[in-house]
């Protein structure tokens, strides 16, 4: 039996059946969507181990789909490949460094996508915890339940901390990109 279960989103048969042939054999069960549409609702009903991701699909979009899983705590724990033939396109709508998942460039080999696999695996286990739904908190302090609150807080602080990061990183290349043009 497999131990991965991989989604492999995108609109590319051809790509699909790369990615397939790619894997090694016995140790991956491959499920493919052919848009964005049918990707999220495989991505729902299935819970991948992971998930490969074009950019440019019909129907909804590949950032479309990633905002769509990085909008659900329990979906954006998923390790996610990012696929494009176009890196740029990527980069206008999510800043490098790519923090929780890998991106790997259209066309690609065998030895990029294990690699990429890996990144993206080991990326998504230093993410920090998705912070729980709000009404948690309340229904915890009502019960006199303050370690689960206190975890829910932490987790909170975790992807603030997270945030602020990103955005200093945001701030430093803005800086560095303004510094370049006045040369």
């Amino acid at each position: 039996m497999a131990s991965h279960k991989v989604l492999v989103i995108d609109d590319s048969a051809v790509i699909r059946n790369m990615v397939r042939d790619m894997l090694p054999k016995g140790n991956f069960d491959v499920l493919e969507a052919k848009d964005g549409v049918q990707g999220i609702n495989l991505v729902r009903q299935e819970r991948p181990t992971l998930i490969m991701l074009d950019f440019l699909l019909p129907r909804m979009s590949g950032w479309e789909v990633y905002q769509q899983i990085q909008a659900q705590p329990d979906l954006q724990s998923i390790p996610l490949v990012l696929m494009s033939g176009r890196k740029e396109e990527v980069t206008e709508k999510l800043q490098e460094p790519f923090e929780y998942f890998e991106f790997v460039q259209k066309p690609f080999d065998q030895k990029q996508l294990i690699e990429a696999i890996k990144a993206a695996m080991s990326k998504a286990k230093r993410r920090p915890a998705a912070v729980a739904a709000p009404a948690a908190a309340p229904a915890a302090a009502a019960t006199g339940d303050t370690s689960g609150e206190m975890a829910a807080l932490k987790a909170q602080v975790a992807k603030l901390q997270a945030e602020v990061d990103a955005l200093k990183k945001q701030q430093a290349q803005i800086l560095a990109f303004i510094k370049s043009k006045l040369k």
